[in-house]
């Protein structure tokens, strides 16, 4: 059994109050399958968080992140994650998914309720457990009226 802890570099990435987020590929063997999660990954050895999570969403998403600052770290007994948070400055259509069932912009709403519609799945599918979360304390400390 392999105990050792994962690291990843993960993206809060924020548009006119939504929140981009990845529709996972719904294989068995990944964390949260067919949920909706946070775009980035894992940091491979030697890299630095913020290198990781540049990497990250352009293999991804085809997106150079310019800027992007910390919001904090989330660990569980098999993951810990270094999450960042930007705005996304460009529209989605610009994005190329290339890891992932779907993508979209999801509304605090979505958030709250934990689960949001994916035309590429054709069902409402939920967020994984800790990227709700991880969403949840960001909408609170960032809330915007």
């Amino acid at each position: 059994m392999n105990n050792q802890l994962v690291y990843v570099a993960i993206a809060i990435l924020y548009q006119d109050n939504k929140f981009l987020m990845q529709l996972r590929d719904n294989v068995p063997g990944i964390a949260y399958p067919g949920c909706w999660g946070l775009f980035g990954g894992h940091i491979e050895k030697g890299e630095s968080p913020n290198v990781a999570l540049k990497r990250e969403l352009i293999e991804e998403i085809g997106y150079d992140l310019p800027s992007f600052s910390e919001f904090g770290c989330y660990s569980d007994n098999n993951i810990f994650r270094h999450v960042f948070q930007a705005p996304l400055l460009v529209e989605v259509n610009q994005l190329v998914l290339n890891e992932g069932w779907d993508m979209g912009l999801l509304t605090p709403e979505d958030i709250h309720r934990g689960s949001c519609y994916s035309p590429k799945a054709g069902e409402v599918r939920p967020l994984g457990v800790i990227h709700q979360e991880i969403m949840l304390d960001f909408i609170e400390k960032h809330h915007q009226s």
